[in-house]
């Protein structure tokens, strides 16, 4: 069968596929959002059709306008004949980690894996030296099914679709090792072992665990324990046939990536009360210390990430990712790459929203003041009434849920020496605009950034070969797991801490 050919503008990519392909599987690579998983819900992945023709597809959500322009949903057409699509340029950071630790040297290389919701970070490491030889990031191609964790999930337990999201990360992270191995300078040496840290929906995907205790309430996983394989059972070919580990989850939502952030940092063996939070996809929150910890999650992520928002999409080219109230009452807004903007992701909402409260164009309420029902924040970007809700249920969540932590260890919010912030929206996010709004209700000076935890940690691991780390078993055995969703405190706490702090 002749296949046909795609040529991306401005980019001047040319790809070819069978006819019949879905854009949908073509195009999230190159910049193509796809948030609600291809329903044709959020219309975030239009493209506009500048020479050719798409498969005839119904178009919600498109005005006569847009269609007229040439403009598409991507989620809903198939290649039909050659095309030619222009598509936004992006570049997205993914954040890695380059710090140093103490280690037992040995012969060989090892792998790192942090496999996020969103994003994927892998570093080759020497372990004669833990010198770092390669790095590899890309975006988690699993996002075609929804970029946040629920819509993934629900695409789990349909027919197949654990199969398609397990097939799909094995074969990229596959790809990507292979690449690292490529990348690596000086000498080659034998891959000793693999090490793949990541949320309790990411290792259920990896691993091929049943998805559907994690669709409904009250969303206990199957299992926690560390998965173990052998390069050749995921069809990857490597001489060696190194081990592959998926180390253990913790409970809930709250994933490996969560173990290996509490052995990176050290919490465990800290005597002061401290609070380790990561705002990724999801809230994900351990509150404690060398003498007792408890763990949680929220459903948090989906704003954090700009998902269910309006103009939301990831901190990519074009993005808003600052916002400062102006003396003159106005709003300053910095966009990812200096050009026009098109959107705005969670750092950038989280500073609109406490700029907007500082300027009383918000209430403590969340209510937009005036008879407006969106505010415009630069360009043609603009921050509606509904999106401020989004927010407020998402900080609402984390912040109930790490007072509720804190409470449940007879403490007191004033008692916390330390919160440690991980992951990339907690490596950008003002911490001055988190507090403000009450996502973080801490002093300031007490609050820091940790970095990708994640990584460090599946790093550490690799010394000790992470499935019989006596560290991860000592972790385990002294954290609690709270399902806040089970106590009928946490609704309280939740509607009162959806509010906005009047002032600071």
């Amino acid at each position: 069968m002749k296949k046909t050919n795609i040529k991306l503008v401005p980019q001047g990519l040319e790809l070819e596929a069978e006819p019949g392909t879905p854009l949908q599987d073509l195009l999230f690579l190159y910049g193509v959002e796809f948030p609600c998983g291809g329903r044709g819900q959020c219309n975030r992945c239009k493209v506009r059709v500048v020479d050719g023709e798409l498969s005839v597809a119904d178009t919600p959500g498109l005005s006569d306008t847009e269609f007229e322009a040439g403009y598409r949903l991507a989620c809903r057409h198939c290649v039909a004949d050659d095309v030619v699509l222009e598509i936004q340029q992006w570049n997205s950071p993914i954040l890695i980690d380059e710090s140093t630790f103490e280690f037992t040297p040995e012969d060989g290389w090892g792998i790192a894996i942090d496999l996020g919701t969103t994003t994927l970070a892998a570093q080759l490491l020497d372990l004669r030296t833990a010198e770092v030889l390669a790095v590899r990031t890309a975006l988690n191609a699993q996002a075609r099914y929804g970029s946040d964790v629920m819509s993934r999930i629900c695409h789990g337990v349909s027919p197949d679709g654990l199969g398609q999201l397990c097939r799909g990360i094995r074969k990229q992270l596959g790809n990507l090792i292979r690449n690292l191995c490529r990348d690596a300078h000086g000498e080659a040496q034998p891959l000793k072992r693999v090490a793949i840290v990541g949320n309790t929906p990411m290792y259920n995907m990896f691993c091929d665990v049943d998805l559907e205790p994690l669709a409904y309430f009250p969303f206990e996983p199957q299992q926690l324990d560390t998965v173990s394989f052998t390069a050749d059972t995921l069809g990857w070919r490597h001489d060696e046939n190194p081990p592959v580990s998926f180390l253990p989850c913790l409970g809930g939502f709250v994933g490996s990536d969560i173990l290996a952030g509490l052995l990176a940092t050290r919490m465990p063996w800290r005597d002061e009360l401290a609070v380790f939070v990561d705002l990724g996809t999801n809230g994900e929150i351990v509150v404690g210390n060398c003498d007792r910890m408890l763990c949680a999650s929220t459903a948090a992520g989906p704003a954090f990430e700009a998902a269910r928002i309006s103009m939301g999409m990831q901190a990519t080219t074009g993005a808003i990712s600052e916002v400062l109230p102006a003396d003159n009452g106005t709003l300053q807004c910095h966009t990812i790459g200096g050009g026009t903007p098109v959107g705005i992701c969670g750092s950038g909402l989280v500073d609109a929203v406490a700029a907007l409260l500082d300027l009383e164009r918000i209430n403590h309420t969340g209510r937009i003041n005036g008879s407006q029902e969106e505010v415009a924040l630069a360009g043609n970007v603009m921050l509606t009434q509904r999106d401020v809700r989004e927010l407020q249920l998402a900080k609402g969540a984390v912040a109930a849920g790490m007072t509720m932590l804190v409470r449940q260890l007879g403490a007191d919010p004033e008692d916390v020496a330390c919160v440690m912030v991980a992951g990339a929206f907690g490596n950008y996010v003002r911490y001055a605009s988190g507090r403000r709004i009450g996502l973080l209700p801490f002093p300031e000076e007490i609050i820091t950034p940790v970095g990708n935890t994640a990584l460090l940690g599946a790093k550490r691991s690799l010394f000790h070969d992470g499935s019989s780390d006596p560290e991860y078993r000592e972790i385990r055995s002294r954290i609690e797991h709270v399902a806040l969703s089970n106590d009928p405190e946490f609704q309280d706490k939740f509607v009162d801490q959806m509010m906005f702090p009047e002032a600071l």
